[in-house]
């Protein structure tokens, strides 16, 4: 089944009942009816998920030879997934906020202990956000217009700590049918595993589904997902935190940006205004210049005369005033 042929097709049909105008209306009310439809039915088996996967659990490890292997194995994939989510959130993140804003990245987390707490508890981006929005704004400092922008689009979008875990259960399921990944396969699991967490719901076990879209990429079976069910509580806490955080981050660096942008707009009108002001003194003082210069119309100057030893030729010569 190809999965990312379908993904594909549903935009382009989409985009196209969106040029039909108002003839399209009506296939798409019918879509929207069927899609609320099929969340009733979905939240109907959300209650007999745990016997659900209890039993394709069960079945699976009734077909392993060696349980014990099994059971080492997922203990391996939680313990890979939880490292790469540790490095990517108190090393990666920190670095890159760090080299865009000069800034203590660990100041700006120690202001967002809350919604980290609740991103843990919940294993949802979308249960986090109003938390996020107000530590973020209240301790952080960060403009209310940025975080209501910034914020809501990353608790759908941006989803690094969910790739980072797919691309690990990819890797997990490969190992445990003995499929030897090539170098191309790899960068398949990379690309996709970045461009199916953009489309993953920000709710708990909401990357399990794009895994599919990843093995049917590669070719592996998608009958062991079951088994990512099984862990995935513990996995999507992590996962959650490192979704958050990315998010938070981001928010962070756009308001240093912002920032710098207003600093440098404000120096340059204050030097302009100090221009303007330095331009008008310029102006007043050719003014006044001119002023003194001017006399009254009733006095004129004599040109100076030849220089005489006579009282009257040195008083021609100083250029005595007469009145007309």
């Amino acid at each position: 089944m190809n999965i990312l042929g379908l993904v594909l097709f549903a935009l382009v049909f989409g985009v196209a009942l969106r040029k039909l105008g108002a003839e399209g209306e009506e296939l798409i009310r019918f879509f929207n009816a069927f899609n609320e439809a099929t969340m009733v039915l979905v939240s109907w088996i959300m209650w007999y998920v745990p016997l659900g996967i209890m039993f394709l659990v069960g079945s699976k490890i009734v077909e392993m030879d060696d349980v014990v292997l099994l059971v080492t194995s997922l203990g391996k994939y939680i313990f890979a997934s939880i490292l790469g989510h540790v490095i990517h959130g108190c090393l990666i993140l920190p670095l890159i906020y760090f080299g865009l804003t000069r800034r203590n990245p660990y100041t700006f987390l120690a202001g967002l202990i809350t919604p980290f707490t609740t991103a843990f508890a919940t294993c949802s981006s979308s249960a986090t956000l109003p938390s996020m929005m107000k530590c973020v704004e209240e301790n952080n400092g960060v403009d209310k217009r940025i975080s209501r922008f910034i914020l809501p689009i990353g608790a759908t979008v941006n989803m690094d700590g969910a790739a980072i875990f797919q691309c690990v259960a990819a890797v997990f399921i490969a190992q445990l049918n003995n499929h030897v990944l090539n170098a191309g396969q790899i960068f398949t699991i990379l690309v996709t595993a970045t461009a199916s967490s953009v489309g993953a719901a920000g709710i708990p076990a909401g990357g399990i589904i794009t895994i599919a879209i990843i093995l049917e990429a590669i070719g592996l079976p998608t009958n062991d997902l079951s088994l990512m069910l099984a862990v995935d509580w513990i996995v999507d806490r992590t996962t959650t935190v490192v979704n958050v955080e990315g998010d938070a981050l981001g928010a962070g660096i756009l308001h240093h940006f912002n920032e710098v942008e207003q600093r440098k707009r404000r120096l340059e009108q204050e030097e302009a205004r100090g221009e303007q002001e330095l331009a008008e003194v310029k102006v007043e003082a050719v003014a006044n210049v001119q002023a003194e210069e001017e006399t009254s119309p009733l006095v004129t100057h004599r040109p100076a005369l030849a220089a005489d030893t006579s009282c009257d030729n040195l008083l021609d010569t100083e250029g005595m005033e007469s009145v007309l």
